[in-house]
């Protein structure tokens, strides 16, 4: 896990390996629970065990609004996944229903370091 560094002229990092790993973590949630558990659980899980994947060490990292984009996708897609649908307005409805942010919106307050930082020591 980590950065990637893609070009070193201008800075640009590579997103695949986050991504990939958010996937991974995703589906071994719905691996374990299945549609067993209440969407609660599963959203919880998915704070606790994806979002952390997903967003590591990006908050030392300036993206442009095409990587916060490329962020936001995945994120979006297992909303998609979880609630059976294929519409994203419904997604974003659930999502501030929940009041669940978007982690493009949770890079731009600068609030990441805060909430992993937070995570590691309340273990």
């Amino acid at each position: 896990m980590g950065v990637y560094i893609e070009r070193s002229f201008r800075f640009k990092i590579s997103l695949d390996k986050p991504k990939r790993s958010f996937y991974r973590a995703a589906n071994s949630v719905f691996g374990k629970v299945g549609r067993v558990a209440s969407e609660e659980v599963i959203i919880q899980l998915f704070n606790s065990k994806c979002v952390p994947v997903l967003l590591y060490a990006l908050e030392a990292c300036s993206l442009s609004k095409s990587d916060l984009c490329s962020i936001d996708f995945p994120f979006n897609r297992f909303f998609m996944k979880l609630f059976r649908t294929n519409n994203i307005k419904i997604v974003k409805n659930i999502q501030s229903y929940l009041g669940i942010s978007l982690p493009s919106v949770v890079l731009g307050n600068g609030s990441v370091k805060f909430e992993l930082s937070f995570g590691l020591f309340a273990r």
